[in-house]
C-alpha cells in the first residue's frame, strides 16, 4: 500500500498509467452525468411552467414518493448505495421546486403570460 510519504516519482509506472486511465474514465462520467442533469432539468423546467398556467402547486409529493422507492429500487440493482440515491434526488427535487415556485412566481406577477 502506498502511503503519503511516497512521492510522485516512486511510483511504478503501471500504476500511474492505471490511475490515470480510471482518472479519465471518472471525468467521463462526470461529464455525462452533468449532461444528464441538465436535460431533466430542461424537462422539469416545463413541467413548471405547465403547472404554473394550470395553477398546480410547485410540489406534488406523491409523485415524489413513487420517484423515491423507484430510485431506491434502481440503486440496489445497480449495486449503488439506496440512502444515498434517495439523498441525491431528494437534493434534485428540492431544486426542481425552488425552480418551480420562482416559475410560478414570475407567470402571477406576468398575468400568466
Amino acid at each position: 500500500m502506498t502511503t503519503s510519504n511516497t512521492s510522485p516519482g516512486d511510483v511504478d509506472p503501471a500504476v500511474r498509467e492505471e490511475l490515470a486511465r480510471l482518472r479519465d474514465s471518472i471525468d467521463n462520467i462526470d461529464a455525462a452525468v452533468v449532461h444528464m442533469l441538465a436535460e431533466r432539468f430542461k424537462c422539469t423546467q416545463q413541467v413548471g411552467h405547465l403547472k404554473a398556467q394550470h395553477q398546480l402547486p410547485p410540489a406534488d409529493p406523491a409523485r415524489e414518493a413513487r420517484q423515491i422507492a423507484r430510485l431506491r429500487t434502481l440503486a440496489e440493482n445497480a449495486k449503488l448505495d439506496p440512502a444515498f440515491a434517495e439523498k441525491f434526488l431528494n437534493f434534485i427535487i428540492g431544486e426542481v421546486i425552488r425552480h418551480h415556485e420562482q416559475i410560478a412566481d414570475g407567470a402571477l406577477t406576468s398575468n400568466g403570460t
